[in-house]
């Protein structure tokens, strides 16, 4: 195993949700948990984090095999969009596809809880985030159930087993996505209620700060233990091993973007995505345009700048990393 990949793997590990566990949210998983860390060992950490999420992500993009779904979760104050703008901040942008959901639409009321969601599904080789995701239709609607009524759904559809089968539902959507080759990953980032109150206090207090913090906020917050509630039953009937879910601390922002940017990169690693391997025929092409630019190289120039920098390079690889391609690397 890769040692990049077993550090990784350790580090994340108190933070998943072991599939079948039965998860108390206030009992088994701390906010303000650090693993021993100090503020000033985040920039190191999160600029190697990135830097990894940069290579894999090149690879997934490049394989065009593999894609990847992050749903991130939290309260209101959670952190979501400052951990997305941090882990992400190093990565082709051209590879990565962020959606958040708000209140549903007419449109989306009109087709199944799930239509709005699958639209903003990665494609191959790219990476999407949910900036909230399915989950908010177990979370937010089963702690304000007047919106199953907003959702126009028959009456049989909202009897008292629709959150049981709500999370069977989410299981089996995530399974036939793993299936067809796109990975599922999942953050709760856990967020205490006094660091709540604390950051709302800051939108107010700061005005350019103002425009996040709405009266709804404060009154959302009112219903503190039933969202507890809700995000425990949700973590034990949906953490699986094809789609885990993990648990950040979210009181301190640093440590939640080193762990949300090393359970992304795990994920990738996971997948250990491959540079494509060139054919010979491709490879007889790329050396008859190599030996064509070479020629029209001016006077005293090199006739390879690059080559002569990285003798290695010449006559270049057969796979990404320069081992026969199929051979593992990583875990597993």
């Amino acid at each position: 195993m890769d040692e990049r990949a077993a550090r990784i793997a350790d580090f994340i590990e108190p933070l998943r949700v072991a599939p079948g566990s039965a998860v108390d949210l206030a009992r088994d998983f701390d906010p303000r948990y650090k693993a021993g860390l100090k503020k000033q060992d985040g920039v190191d950490l999160l600029r190697a984090g990135v830097a990894l999420l940069a290579e894999y992500q090149e690879r997934l993009a490049a394989q065009n095999t593999y894609g990847v779904l992050l749903c991130l979760q939290a309260l209101d104050a959670g952190g979501k969009d400052g951990t997305i703008r941090h882990v992400m901040s190093g990565v082709n942008p051209q590879g990565v596809k962020v959606s958040s959901f708000k209140v549903p639409s007419t449109e989306e009321l009109d087709h199944d809880y799930l239509w709005r969601y699958a639209l903003r599904l990665p494609s191959r080789g790219e990476i999407a985030i949910f900036n909230r995701s399915h989950y908010e239709e177990v979370l937010v609607v089963r702690v304000h159930p007047e919106n199953l009524v907003r959702q126009k759904l028959p009456e049989r559809a909202r009897g008292k087993n629709v959150w049981k089968r709500r999370y069977r539902e989410m299981n089996e959507w995530e399974r036939y996505l793993t299936d067809n080759g796109f990975t599922v990953v999942k953050v709760l980032l856990n967020l205490s209620k006094e660091e709540q109150r604390t950051r709302f206090l800051k939108r107010i207090d700061l005005p350019e700060k103002n425009w996040k913090f709405s009266a709804a906020d404060a009154r959302e917050r009112r219903y503190w233990d039933d969202y507890q509630r809700a995000f425990s039953e949700m973590l034990s009937a949906t953490s699986t091993p094809w789609a885990p879910w993990y648990v950040v601390p979210a009181d301190r922002k640093w440590f939640a973007r080193i762990c949300t940017a090393a359970i992304l990169a795990h994920t990738l690693m996971d997948i250990d995505p491959r540079y494509p391997e060139v054919g010979e025929e491709a490879r007889q092409d790329l050396l008859a345009a190599r030996r064509e630019l070479e020629q029209e190289a001016p006077s005293g120039a090199a006739a390879d700048p690059y080559a002569e920098r990285h003798p290695s390079a010449k006559g270049g690889r057969r796979s990404g990393h320069g081992r026969p391609a199929g051979e593992k690397r990583g875990r597993g």
